[in-house]
């Protein structure tokens, strides 16, 4: 089977040429890889506190990004759905709708900013049953103030994501670049002159996050881009509209919601295995996002280019793009691997951890490096490209079960019955990521994502 017909491409007037995609995508891949490398310095600056201070931060920032991904869904579909209907050449809708996505995200998140606070203790045992009371301590302190960045967090991404799917990706990496800068003063300024260890290191993300969604939203105002939204205040729900924004929202959010609780319960089992297992877990997640960052902006970029295509009608387009970037995608990974394959040792010197805690992490980023080229990149970017056609519940479902089948279950196993320590959690990874890979390049080929919501 073909992947995509050359001959029903008209090349003279594709929608993204390679120039567009550059413009489009570096922006995008430079904001996810500086992220990343502010968080691992972030992670690195609050280890110098103690083994137990990243801990606490490590455990909190399991569920907190169990929440940002839920966001981070929602942004999905705003960007997916004014992309389409910027693609049908439709700017008046696409606003219309992206003053609605606004509008949803910030009630639920103000829902989960109070559910959280209300039960923040009672959450944090539950999820993380018995652990050492310097490190629930630190866990309580952290997760009170990260808690209330929130909302501010769920509007810079929305807002983020409208102005990409305008094809403006330069200005959100603009604000993330200033924000991070904001952040990692903010830690040094926290944590090593006014000694509030994981308070200061919360504080500091705060900051950044309310800095990053007033400016975000102050230039949405402006008249230059193509999507706008004025008058915030007198945004009333639309509630045909929200239905259909929450059709892809939902299962997005079900989806990455699912991938995310599937990881914290993955570290309710590591935080069972003693703080160096903690330390060690903490600072591999930081690398393996990092040699990931690529493939993640990459994808990010997909869901604008084939949501423009969809709304365009150019079906066949459609997949020629989701081709030709999960290659793109691919070779990233590969060279990132090798990169952070090659820093791991001397990041672990710098960041102080203890000689045990860097030794099962160089193991764990040394498997990564190994697996991830081979699998990574048809578990994930091509469902970017499904998602971005309306294809949503096809892939929530198979990254629901895959997660709980093979990452969840394969890793409890592997530790209780074979008492395996933290790289119990990385060969479940691996067999999710594989099988995962294996479906969704089945479900591109056969052609059926582009029947969107009624396939």
């Amino acid at each position: 089977m073909k992947l995509y017909d050359k001959k029903k491409i008209d090349w003279g007037s594709i929608l993204f040429d390679n120039r567009a995609l550059f413009v489009l995508l570096v922006p995008i891949i430079v904001e996810q890889l500086l992220n990343s490398f502010m968080g691992m310095v972030d992670t690195m600056m609050v280890s110098t506190v103690g083994s137990e201070a990243i801990s606490a931060v490590s455990l909190v920032d399991s569920f907190n990004n169990l929440v940002i991904q839920v966001f981070s869904a929602m942004a999905a579909g705003a960007a997916i759905i004014c992309s389409q209907y910027l693609g049908s050449g439709d700017e008046r809708a696409a606003n219309n709708a992206a003053r609605q996505v606004v509008l949803t995200v910030a009630v639920i998140a103000l829902t989960v900013l109070l559910v959280c606070l209300l039960g923040r203790e009672h959450l944090l045992r539950f999820i993380f049953g018995e652990v050492e009371d310097e490190v629930m301590a630190g866990c309580l302190i952290y997760f009170l103030i990260t808690v209330i960045s929130y909302p501010f967090l769920a509007l810079f991404s929305v807002g983020a994501a409208l102005f990409r799917a305008g094809g403006n990706s330069g200005f959100p990496m603009k604000v993330s670049v200033i924000s991070n800068i904001l952040n990692i003063a903010g830690n040094a300024l926290f944590i090593y002159v006014f000694r509030w260890s994981v308070a200061g290191a919360a504080l500091a993300t705060l900051i950044s996050r309310v800095f990053s969604m007033v400016i975000i939203f102050y230039y949405l105002r402006k008249p230059r881009q193509v999507i706008v939204i004025r008058d915030y205040l007198r945004i009333r729900p639309d509630m045909p509209l929200i239905w259909k924004i929450m059709a892809i929202g939902i299962p997005s959010g079900v989806e990455n919601g699912m991938f995310q609780f599937g990881k914290l319960a993955i570290q309710s089992t590591v935080s069972t295995m003693g703080t160096v297992a903690i330390a060690a877990q903490a600072m591999t997640n930081i690398m393996e996002s990092l040699n990931g960052v690529f493939g993640v902006g990459v994808g990010i970029g997909l869901m604008t280019v084939v949501g423009q295509c969809i709304g365009a009608g150019r079906k066949e387009e459609a997949k020629y793009y989701i081709v030709k970037l999960t290659g793109i995608a691919w070779a990233g990974i590969l060279a990132s691997c090798l990169i952070v394959f090659a820093i791991t040792k001397p990041v672990t010197w710098l960041a102080g951890m203890e000689p045990e805690a860097a030794a099962m992490c160089f193991e764990m980023v040394g498997a990564i490096t190994i697996m991830k080229p081979l699998v990574w990149t048809g578990s994930f970017v091509i469902s970017y490209g499904l998602r971005a056609a309306g294809d949503v519940r096809f892939s929530m479902i198979v990254s629901t079960i895959t997660m709980w089948c093979c990452r969840v279950a394969l890793c409890i196993f592997l530790v209780r019955v074979y008492h395996f320590g933290p790289m119990a959690v990385w060969i479940g990874m691996f067999a999710d990521w594989t099988v995962r890979a294996v479906i969704f390049c089945w479900r591109f080929q056969s052609g059926r994502w582009m029947h969107g919501f009624s396939s």
